[in-house]
């Protein structure tokens, strides 16, 4: 992973040693259970998670449920939640210390299921103490702070992963086999919308709660860097923050991105238009079956000098549409192997901080953008 130089953020909490200072007795417990007492493989890879409120237990469910890892502990500082947790997985230990988990020499990862404000923190101590750490998106709430994960996870030779859900799933993974063997031709456009009545945050606007969503499959499938970011919107509660906006945005190639976010709209959509030159996709995430459809339409340009008057001609090209076989899986079940994987063969995630630090670029971006009342903020080339 690159390295974005000028960076002078460093992490202000020092981990407690994973190997001096007073240990906890539910440490040496934990550690029984990773290392065979209870008849387990002594290979399993220890897992720690902080955080089960809304994606905690999904992350917590999926891990669990991996036959080469163990969930220890789980960190939850709301006693409601974290008696919820010990009925979920009374084979868990639950502290309200994330200490504790740095602590324990057999949780060898950990996953953060927190507040994006205090992901920085959190995995700052986690790659310092030596942990592997899968992120929830977004990475971090500022580039700067992407830039110094990753060097925190580089100078300690951590994988650094980001939660990017949708990548691992039969959809995305379809699209992306689509694209790589150019079935769609150039790719065009991404037109994308992703809208339903609530859930308004408390802490972000309506772009940083719904967009690394979508922004996170265009980057995976385009592998292209904006050139130029646009966003307007409006908020509709007293905390200030845009319940609904507009994301625009512009490339090198010529390709042109835009997405929809809103917190208002009565009804729930997911879905996204990919226009190429050759076939076109329409992605929806709400049908039950048929999610990816390839359309094989499209249009011939053509242009002619007629009596000296310049003309264009247009043919409308129709053909058959297929919907492609998907692989049913759980996301998160696929991305806790792929992560598991990871940490046993030392090799790169698919979402890998990179990934995330470009995510954040471009919600950084956006919110430039509308503090300037939808002025066009260039992005530069970021190697």
């Amino acid at each position: 992973m690159a390295i974005f130089p000028g960076v002078s953020l460093v992490c202000g909490v020092r981990p407690r040693s994973a190997t001096g200072g007073r240990r906890h007795e539910w440490s040496s417990a934990a550690t029984a259970v990773a290392g065979g007492a209870l008849g387990c493989d002594t290979a399993l890879i220890g897992i720690g998670l902080v955080g089960f409120g809304y994606w905690g237990p999904n992350l917590a469910r999926n891990f669990a449920a991996q036959a080469d890892c163990a969930l220890l502990a789980i960190c939850e500082k709301d006693q409601r939640r974290a008696e919820v947790a010990r009925r979920a997985f009374p084979s868990a230990r639950v502290t309200p210390e994330f200490g504790d988990l740095l602590d324990d020499s057999a949780i060898r990862a950990i996953l953060i299921a927190v507040p994006v404000a205090a992901h920085f923190e959190l995995a700052c101590r986690a790659l310092s103490a030596g942990k592997d750490v899968l992120v929830e998106k977004p990475i971090t709430a500022t580039v700067a702070e992407a830039q110094e994960l990753i060097r925190i996870a580089e100078e300690n030779g951590r994988i650094l992963a980001v939660d990017h859900t949708f990548l691992y799933t039969g959809a995305v993974r379809k699209i992306k086999e689509l694209v790589d063997a150019e079935a769609l031709g150039k790719i065009m456009y991404v037109d994308s919308v992703r809208v339903n009545l609530g859930l308004f945050q408390s802490d972000v606007n309506v772009i940083h709660d719904l967009a690394p969503h979508d922004l996170s499959i265009m980057d995976y499938l385009v592998g292209e860097v904006p050139q130029s970011v646009q966003a307007v919107g409006r908020a509709h509660s007293q905390d200030d923050h845009e319940s609904v906006a507009y994301l625009h945005l512009q490339f090198p190639s010529g390709l042109i991105a835009h997405f929809h976010f809103n917190w208002l709209a009565p009804v729930k959509i997911r879905r996204t238009l990919i226009g190429g030159t050759r076939k076109m996709i329409v992605y929806d995430d709400m049908e039950p079956s048929e999610k990816v459809k390839v359309y094989d339409k499209g249009v011939v340009i053509k242009h002619s000098d007629i009596d000296s008057i310049y003309r264009t001609i247009v043919d409308y090209r129709t053909g058959d549409m297929v919907a492609p076989k998907l692989l049913h899986e759980e996301a998160l079940a696929v991305e806790a192997r792929h992560f598991l994987d990871c940490i046993d063969r030392r090799t790169k995630p698919l979402a890998d901080a990179a990934a995330g630090l470009r995510v954040v670029r471009i919600l950084e971006a956006a919110e430039k953008s509308l503090r300037g009342d939808g002025r066009r903020i260039m992005m530069g080339s970021h190697d």
